[in-house]
């Protein structure tokens, strides 16, 4: 799991960033133990609850951008399920790299840990079947790249990482256009190959709109399950190679049923927004 994570050329500004944040003018605490801190020292750290691990990676790279001679043994591999009481990674450093970094590797790791257990849930309701659960841009400003990272860990696919990695015709899009139909004929002509075009579709009459000008990608969104049923008849008989994908209050309880209309992606943003973390702590290891 861990090539899909962004580049550390990527990554390192953001952690650092919040290493400063935290760190301040200096850690007056470990700071005002220095004589004590200033020797090397073991810490692991543990699963205060069930889980999906994911972020543990970062979590390293924290403390070795602190200290360039930590040694952090990861005790369970990204995507793991755990239980309470298990031990998920070893690390050994200066005890000043330790307890300075603490919090913000735990925060991380926590984070998207509970994203990637939430993921999960929503990837097994759907295993047997052959639609995908897919990821949204609805994400924590300065948070994008790791969280669609914990995602993809729990088992979603990533859909765009930003505005510039394809097209999504939305209702304030087809609103200002004056149209599904004109909407795409403006932005095809002004895109580069091979980025597709999705549009998002709210009844059956824009859902042969989208067919009839050759999107790409057809999103049903907040459709009745009948409605959605239709939709993908209608653009199977019309266009095999057109994508489907169902979006809109997606839960836990629906997602199966959504995913049984025959749609090839399910989007939900409910696995990144709505998941809480998860509990993990470090503990220091008696000499």
């Amino acid at each position: 799991m861990e090539n899909m994570l962004p580049s550390w050329i990527v990554l390192d500004e953001l952690l650092t960033n919040w290493l400063r944040e935290d760190i301040g003018r200096g850690d007056r605490t470990t700071d005002g133990l220095a004589e004590l801190a200033d020797v090397s020292g073991k810490a692991h750290w543990v699963a205060k609850e069930d889980g999906v691990i994911a972020g543990l990676p970062v979590a390293a790279r924290v403390f070795s951008l602190l200290n360039n001679e930590v040694a952090f043994q990861a005790e369970v591999a990204e995507g793991d399920r755990i239980q309470t009481g298990t031990i998920i990674a070893d690390i050994s450093c200066q005890l000043s790299t330790l307890l300075t970094g603490e919090r913000v590797a735990l925060n991380i790791a926590m984070s998207l840990s509970g994203i990637a257990t939430m993921t999960r849930q929503y990837a097994e309701v759907i295993a047997d079947l052959p639609t995908q659960l897919v990821d949204t841009r609805k994400t924590t400003p300065g948070m994008r790249l790791l969280e669609k990272y914990a995602a993809s860990v729990g088992g979603s696919q990533n859909h765009r990482l930003g505005l510039d990695d394809g097209v999504m015709i939305k209702d304030n899009h087809i609103a200002v256009a004056g149209g599904i139909g004109k909407a795409i004929k403006y932005i095809r002509g002004r895109i580069p190959y091979p980025i597709t075009i999705e549009v998002e579709t709210e009844s059956l009459e824009q859902v042969n709109e989208a067919i009839a000008h050759q999107a790409d990608i057809i999103m049903l969104d907040n459709m009745a399950l009948n409605t959605m049923r239709d939709a993908v008849k209608a653009i199977r008989a019309a266009n095999e190679h057109i994508k489907i994908e169902a979006s809109g209050n997606i839960t836990l309880e629906t997602i199966r049923a959504v995913a049984e209309t025959g749609v090839d992606y399910v989007s939900s943003s409910a696995p990144i927004t709505r998941s809480p973390w998860l509990d993990l702590s470090m503990r220091m290891k008696q000499s």
